[in-house]
């Protein structure tokens, strides 16, 4: 993997992986979102098995993502106030209860989509304090000169999680039922726990305004406030990033959500079954891995922006020929693309945005950045849910995959000065 240099600034293939901390941290990941994407892929099948509704898998994706529009900005807040470690085991710790509440009532068959809506959106609400948190956590596990690496092997991890959870999940439906899914996600949240434990970076801790041994409430509300607008301020100056922020939010409300319209395209589309739609996600999953871990050998990309536009492009295409493909083979290797696409033009922008982000306001940064990339996911999942519903599947995704192209091309221009 090389030396590492003294300032940090490694530029050798996957030099992150030097730094002992980030190394646990990786590892518990690898497994923990290898679980998180089983259940996802369960938790559509049987979404889908219920109510036969492109509807109601929109539904269920906006409940999970609604929650992130929500209390996302306040979890940068916090991400900036208190010691990171602790609060990430606290939401991995929380994370546990919506898995074990599916395995139980999926067992017993007693589960309802209402009830599946209420448990996506309890741990949509728990993601939505645990990601800003763990996007900034990166930057103080590396030095400065290894983020985009960190940054490129961290979704590795869960890109990795991306091809062996859903192929899992697929296997286990038909052999075990979907309670043992979500049974064994549960378990996998022990591992970054674990490794929460062991590592030696605490995560910055600055504490709120305090009055004779207690927290002030309004002095605290204050300063959250004025933490929120110095964010939103900051980011809309640095025209460069505001323009990336906003291609973020474009992806996440028209391209994303073609991920939460899988179990559409396997069942009725394809017609290949549970096994179908396991290896349908896990093609996904490679075409992201491959990204990551292109990225991470690469080191560092100079020309993010003109790499940025390329991605977005790549992603786009491969969307627009998946929704009228019919062939299984053929759609497994647009997903492949896809995959490729997304998670290359995110890894580079949430870098690009986090190297161009002064220490001090990282955190809030990124629950911006996690707003335009989560945030917006309810609308998309709930408008093309909708079009879904009434036009047909492929119908949306073509939709969807237009709107990304046309914005992609138009910002061209602009992002491909972008060198950060």
């Amino acid at each position: 993997m090389g030396q590492e240099n003294n300032d940090g600034n490694s530029r050798q293939s996957f030099s992150a992986l030097y730094v002992r901390d980030f190394r646990i941290f990786w590892i518990g990941n690898i497994i923990s979102f290898s679980g998180t994407w089983m259940q996802s892929v369960a938790q559509g099948w049987l979404i889908y098995s219920l109510t036969k509704s492109p509807l109601y898998l929109g539904v269920v994706a906006t409940a999970a993502s609604l929650p992130v529009l929500i209390f996302t900005l306040l979890g940068g807040v916090v991400a900036d106030r208190f010691a990171k470690r602790k609060l990430l085991i606290v939401t991995q710790s929380l994370s546990i209860i919506p898995a074990i509440l599916l395995a139980v009532l999926t067992g017993l068959n007693i589960t309802t989509v209402w009830e599946i809506i209420f448990i996506a959106f309890f741990l949509g609400t728990v993601n939505a304090f645990d990601v800003p948190a763990r996007q900034s956590f990166l930057s103080e596990m590396v030095q400065r000169g290894r983020l985009l690496n960190a940054i490129a092997l961290n979704s590795a991890a869960f890109n990795g999680g991306r091809v062996l959870g859903p192929v899992a999940a697929g296997i286990i439906i038909a052999s075990a039922g979907i309670a043992a899914c979500f049974y064994l996600n549960a378990l996998t949240f022990l591992a970054v726990i674990f490794a929460l434990l062991r590592i030696k970076a605490k995560g910055e801790h600055k504490g709120l305004p305090m009055t004779n041994g207690r927290y002030h409430l309004m002095a605290a509300l204050s300063v959250l406030l004025r933490d929120l607008f110095e964010a939103f301020r900051f980011v809309k100056n640095e025209k460069g990033m505001f323009r990336v922020m906003g291609l973020v939010g474009v992806f996440s409300l028209f391209g994303i959500p073609f991920v939460t319209f899988l179990p559409v395209f396997a069942e009725d589309i394809l017609r290949v079954g549970p096994k179908g739609l396991g290896f349908l996600a896990g093609a996904t999953g490679i075409g992201a891995l491959s990204a990551s871990l292109i990225i991470a050998f690469r080191g560092d990309i100079i020309e993010k922006g003109r790499f940025m536009a390329l991605a977005g492009l790549v992603f786009s295409l491969s969307l627009f020929a998946l929704a009228v493909s019919r062939d299984y083979h053929f759609s497994i290797i647009l997903l492949v693309f896809a995959g490729w696409g997304a998670v290359s033009f995110f890894a580079v922008a949430n870098s690009f945005i986090q190297l161009s982000t002064p220490d001090n306001l990282r955190g809030r940064v990124m629950s911006v950045y996690t707003f335009f990339f989560l945030g917006f996911a309810p609308f998309g999942n709930l408008v093309l849910g909708s079009v879904a519903d009434l036009a047909g599947t492929p119908s949306a995704v073509i939709a969807g995959s237009i709107i990304c192209f046309i914005t992609t091309v138009m910002l061209y221009k602009d992002l491909k000065t972008l060198r950060r």
